[in-house]
This record gives structure tokens, C-alpha cells and sequence, in this order.
């Protein structure tokens, strides 16, 4: 820190702020080195306050400091300096009352002039949100980036599958902290420490553990005991009730900016949050709310998203993402007129063309929503099957069949992930899966002009199963001229939710019987140029992102690896069972 900036800025470290309850709470504060008083930034998070990642949205304190605000970061309750226990489902519950009563306390420090804004992602959004749930009169404005809505749609499961890769990884690295404040022997708590770091570290091979109840890394460590039970639980909406969003936007009176990416594991989350903060908002001011989509993953804004470089423009520092979000808080925090508030809603990147946009509406008012029919001659496996994607209505055709064997599941390349480093995020050559004869690929011909996607992605697939139960999984690819295959988006649906958007009851399939799954593929932002081709994969695993389905129907998490059962998966494309992907069309001007 240079001389100057120190004469501009103090720092004090693991100041205590009591709560309710007798708990303390510990956060570090950085202000200006000047007489007066300032509004409040806080950010709190559970991944030590004393070791800010880059990556957690507005992080350039002294850059918010020498712009007239005190930054306040606070490790949340449980977590590194702060007093108490970190769980994550009580925890959570206990979020909303400690974000509203750090709120309270930060108005009143001696140099905050009583207004408060919030900034964070991830897990640092849902604390956002838990906070102005209780309506803190003197909050003023927040920024939830990548952040979750319904704990069911890409945070604990998708489609009714289990986020096994997610779940499993970040629990496991919660506890590097919370598992060393339950060992007084500092031997025992060294040997403890070391056998949890080594099994993150397999985690590539502990996954694969059959029962899924005797997933060994929580049981050796003593660990997440959360996961656990919530194998036990299943999909108990009661049960997660705190971290979930759904029914209570008309609660939040606070104005959002709303960042997310197209390869982040919360992206529907994100535009979730947005579109009912702008529908439902509790107050004019939360109907103001923003939405920006980048090409970015989660923990990683930079331009690179995988094997795909989209620009210098997408970075997430190139971009000032933090200018923008200062931006905001001038606005609602410090009542200043950016002139933020009158430009569009929306603010997409573009992939493909690699350019940013403006847009005032989510979806965009001018898609064309247009079916592209599965069609092929009964031999649709791998790249090299004749399998072919098209507007044309199928007719009388023959079906597609693959064999899905849970002990060899198609295994995670790329998307939208955070798993172990054996796994990385973002876009990849999806060649290697696509050979594989348990993968049907239906492509259209190469494209004569360029076509813009832009918007939600949904796939309408009529299929049947030799099993009780299953899985199907889709994925949306670009071509490129020279083969590679890029992935866009994805989704799956286990076969006994298919009716759960519909609010039905699970509910196990009869074997051989067609079904019409809908599978939600989220949304995505791509111009497919002219020369490349659009590719649909069809298959019944995406291991271990989402935990297998051994097709045996039963309870959940019981079945052994001589438990599952081999499915004979059959895809119709014909006049009766027409499946198709819907593309958001967009007009290209």
C-alpha cells in the first residue's frame, strides 16, 4: 500500500459487532482518512474477510473508499474470526436476522452518515437477499451477483437430479475452517485437516461411491452432515425454505443489480431474481432492478470461459463491472444522478459475435420461437450417425435407442460448473463425449447466413425407458467449420419429476411407455455464424455434475453398485412424438 493511499484510507481489523443472541461477529473496515461521514458497502461472506478472492464482486475497496464510501467486509456467522457454528441449512436461517442487525449497526458507526448498500456474490448474494428480507429502512441498494432463487433449479438438484459435483466439492471446502474449531489436540486437529484435504482431493474417484448414503468422505470426516440428510429428505421444499427465494420477491423493497454468466452454476437463479424483482418488486425502487449477463463462469469473470476466448470486452475488470456497480450505489445510496437508472434493464454479451448489448426487456420482445425437429433413420449415435436437427416436422420415422449403463456414465466436460479442478467450467470440445454410441447428436446442415440465439432454451423430447426410472440429459453445441463443438447450455429431468413444474407428485414411469419430458436447458446468448452448424446431444448422465440414476426406482441414495439396472433408452422423432428444441430466435437487423 503506497504512502498516499494510506494517508487516504484506514484500516481497522476484526472489529466486533455483537448480535442478538451473544454471538460476536468480527469484520474489517476500511474508510477515508478524512473528517465527515459516508455511506456503508458491506459484504459478507464466509471465506475470510482477511483474504478478499478477486472474484467477489466490488473488491476494489480503495477504489470505493477514495469515491466517498466506508467498505465494511465481515466473515459471516461460523466462519474464520466471527463466533458460532456454520451449518448450512441452520445457518441459513439465521442469515436474515445477522445481515439485518450488522445493517443496523453499520448506520450507526460514527462515520457512516446512516445509509447502507450491499454488494457480494454467490453465497454472499443469498446473504444479500436474507437481509432485505427483514426490510432494513436504512439499506438503500444492493448488488446479488451469481446467486441462486430456488435451491431446486441448479443449487442442491436440477431436473430432480442431485448437484452432486457442486454439493460435494464446496461442502467439503466449507470445512477446511469449520472442521479445525472442533479439535482442541492440535495433533488431532492437524490429522483431521490432512485426511479432509485428501479427500478433496479424490474426489474425483470418492464420487463414484455406491450407496450414495455412504458417500465416504462426509462419513470418514464427520462432515456436511447436511448432505447427508438431505439424501434423506429429497426435494422437501419446507426443509430449505431459508435459502430459497420463490413467493417472497413482494417482500424485497431494495433495488437489485443483478450479475450473472452464461456459464455460471446460479445463471437461471440470477435472471430469476431479476425478472420478479421487476414484476414483483416490494416498491418502485426494486421494480428499477438490472440484469447483467456476461460469458463468465463462477469464481472466473475473465475473458476466458474454458477453451473459448471471447474478447479482451468480456472481461469482467475491462468491462468495470465495478464501476458499475459504484455507479448504482451513487445513485440509490448516495441520491447522486449517474444517469444509470435511465439506461436499459438489460445488459447481455453476446457469444459468437463477442459483442456486449443493450436490452430492455428479458426475454426479448422480438424472439421467434422456433422448433427444430429431431429426425434420423433410427441411428442417431454418436457424431457419425445420421441423425439431423431441422425446422421440417418429422413424419414416419423410425426411433433412436441407446443402452444407459450408471457404472459408465457419460462424464462432465465443461458447462455450467464448479466441481473439482479434474472438472473445469466453461466451454469445451464436446467431440470426445459425441463419439460415444450412448450419445444421440442430431445437427443441422451447415448454416448459410448467421443465426442468434438469444433467450431460454427448452427441449420437448419424447422418449421411453426399459427401466422404472431415469434420466435424460440435452445439450445445446455450436460447430464450428472445423468440427469443434462447443457446449452452450444444458439440463436434465429425471424421469420421476417430469410433472414437477406442474406441482404433481413424483411419480415412477411404466417401461416402454412414450412420455413427453420437458427439459429446461436455461438460457444462453450465441450467434451461430455462418458456416457452423447447431447441434442437439441427447444422452442420460452428465457424472458426477449430477449424480447417476440407477434406474431401480427406489429410495434415493440406496442403491448399491450391484443394485442398478441397465436401461434400453429409445427417442421418437415422428408425426405423433414430435421432439424438438426450441431456439429463441433472434431477428439479425
Amino acid at each position: 500500500m503506497s504512502e498516499q493511499l494510506e494517508n487516504q484510507m484506514i484500516a481497522e481489523f476484526d472489529v466486533p459487532v455483537e448480535m442478538r443472541d451473544g454471538i460476536v461477529l468480527r469484520a474489517n473496515i476500511y474508510r477515508p482518512n478524512q473528517e465527515g461521514k459516508w455511506p456503508v458497502l458491506l459484504h459478507r461472506h464466509p471465506y475470510n474477510k482477511d483474504t478478499p478472492p478477486i472474484s467477489f464482486g466490488l473488491y476494489d475497496i480503495s477504489r470505493a473508499v477514495r469515491q466517498g464510501y466506508v467498505v465494511i467486509v465481515q466473515d459471516t456467522r461460523g466462519r474464520f474470526a466471527s463466533e458460532g457454528e456454520w451449518e448450512l441449512i441452520s445457518t441459513s436461517k439465521q442469515e436474515a436476522s445477522d445481515t439485518f442487525e450488522t445493517i443496523q449497526w453499520a448506520s450507526t458507526l460514527p462515520y457512516s452518515n446512516g445509509k447502507v448498500g450491499m454488494f457480494g456474490e454467490s453465497y454472499s448474494a443469498f446473504v444479500q437477499w436474507a437481509g432485505m428480507l427483514k426490510n432494513p429502512r436504512v439499506l438503500k441498494a444492493a448488488t446479488p451477483s451469481f446467486s441462486w432463487s430456488d435451491p431446486f433449479d441448479g443449487f442442491m438438484y436440477r431436473g430432480g437430479a442431485l448437484e452432486l459435483g457442486f454439493l460435494s466439492y464446496w461442502q467439503l471446502g466449507m470445512y477446511l475452517d469449520t472442521l479445525s474449531r472442533r479439535y482442541a489436540d492440535e495433533q488431532e486437529r492437524a490429522d483431521a485437516l490432512a485426511q479432509l484435504v485428501s479427500d478433496i482431493d479424490q474426489l474425483k474417484t470418492e464420487m463414484k461411491t455406491l450407496p450414495l448414503k455412504q458417500f465416504a468422505p462426509f462419513a470418514r470426516n464427520k462432515v456436511a452432515p447436511f448432505i447427508l440428510e438431505h439424501v434423506e429428505r429429497g426435494m422437501d421444499q419446507d426443509y430449505v425454505d431459508a435459502l430459497s427465494l420463490k413467493g417472497k420477491y413482494d417482500k424485497f423493497t431494495v433495488p437489485a443489480l443483478n450479475i450473472a454468466g452464461w456459464y455460471d452454476i446460479f445463471l437461471q437463479g440470477t435472471i430469476e431474481n431479476f425478472l420478479k424483482m421487476r414484476n414483483k418488486g416490494g416498491s418502485p425502487e426494486a421494480r428499477q432492478s438490472k440484469l447483467v449477463i456476461g460469458p463468465w463462469m463462477h469464481l472466473d469473470h475473465s475473458h476466458q470461459a474454458g477453451e473459448i476466448n471471447f474478447g479482451l470486452a468480456a472481461n469482467y475488470a475491462v468491462a468495470d463491472m465495478a464501476g458499475l456497480q459504484l455507479r448504482w450505489f451513487d445513485h440509490f445510496v448516495k441520491g447522486k444522478d449517474t444517469g444509470i437508472i435511465n439506461e436499459a434493464p438489460v445488459k447481455i454479451f453476446v457469444m459468437g459475435e463477442n459483442v456486449w448489448r443493450d436490452e430492455y426487456e428479458w426475454p426479448l420482445a422480438r424472439t421467434n420461437y422456433t422448433s427444430y425437429y429431431l429426425h434420423s433413420q433410427g441411428h442417431a449415435n454418436t457424431l457419425h450417425g445420421d441423425g439431423v436437427l431441422s425446422t421440417i416436422m418429422p413424419d414416419q420415422e423410425p426411433a433412436d435407442h441407446y443402452t444407459y449403463d450408471p457404472l459408465n456414465p457419460v462424464i462432465t466436460k465443461g458447462g455450467a460448473i464448479m466441481m473439482p479442478p479434474d472438472f473445469s467450467s466453461g466451454a469445451f470440445d464436446q467431440r470426445e463425449i459425441e463419439l460415444r454410441n450412448d450419445v444421440l447428436v442430431y445437427t443441422t446442415p451447415v448454416l448459410e447466413n448467421d443465426v442468434e440465439v438469444t433467450g431460454p432454451v427448452k427441449v420437448k423430447l419424447w422418449a421411453s425407458s426399459s427401466a422404472v426410472d431415469t434420466d435424460f440429459v440435452a445439450r445445446l453445441v455450436d460447430v464450428h467449420p472445423d468440427g469443434y463443438a462447443q457446449n452452450l447450455t444444458d439440463g436434465i429431468i429425471r424421469a420421476r419429476y417430469r410433472n414437477a413444474a406442474k406441482g404433481e407428485a413424483p411419480s415412477l414411469i411404466e417401461p416402454g411407455k412414450a412420455y413427453l419430458y420437458e427439459i429446461d436447458l436455461w438460457s444462453t446468448s450465441n450467434v451461430f455464424k455462418k458456416g457452423h452448424r447447431i447441434r442437439l446431444d441427447i444422452t442420460s448422465s452428465n457424472f458426477p455434475r449430477w449424480d447417476r440414476n440407477p434406474n431401480t426406482g427406489r429410495q434415493f441414495g440406496e442403491d448399491r453398485a450391484e443394485d442398478v439396472v441397465i436401461a434400453r433408452q429409445t427417442v421418437f422423432h415422428d408425426a405423433e412424438h414430435p421432439s424438438c428444441i426450441i431456439l429463441p430466435i433472434i431477428p439479425r437487423r
